[in-house]
């Protein structure tokens, strides 16, 4: 799935440029989106107990983005295993998708007390026909 992101001048450096830090919360506001689409609620499955922390993150930087640009976040799930899940993601710019970032992230489901969770069966289900 892809979702369509402005680049405002918050996200930049002083020169203009993405702050590199400001992709990790793309690949978040993707994620979202992602279960949006499936018809899964992150606010309505934590208050149900079922919380998504992520485990890990890598990130290769290929091209900026900057202040101004049209972005696309690319996101797949590679993975679904009981307690965890894997995206991939991929930022180009919309003009001419131009690849900018590549990256993964490693998400663990946990319960309210912090401790590992399964995924219910109905949300991996719903999540699992990308795979």
């Amino acid at each position: 799935m892809k979702v369509k992101i402005k680049i405002y001048y918050a996200d930049t450096d002083c020169g203009g440029v993405v702050y590199y830090a400001r992709y990790l919360e793309y690949f978040e506001r993707a994620r979202t989106e992602f279960f949006e689409s499936k018809g899964l609620s992150v606010r309505e499955l934590a208050e149900n107990g079922i919380l998504f922390v992520v485990r890990s993150a890598s990130i290769d930087y290929i091209s900026p983005a900057k202040y101004g640009d049209i972005i696309i976040v690319d996101i797949k799930l590679q993975k679904l295993k009981g307690a965890s899940l894997v995206f991939s993601y991929k930022i180009s710019e919309s003009s001419d998708e131009k690849l900018l970032v590549t990256g993964s992230t490693k998400l663990a489901a946990v319960d309210k007390t912090m401790r590992p969770a399964r995924i219910p069966a109905e949300v991996a289900n719903n999540i699992r026909v990308d795979l």
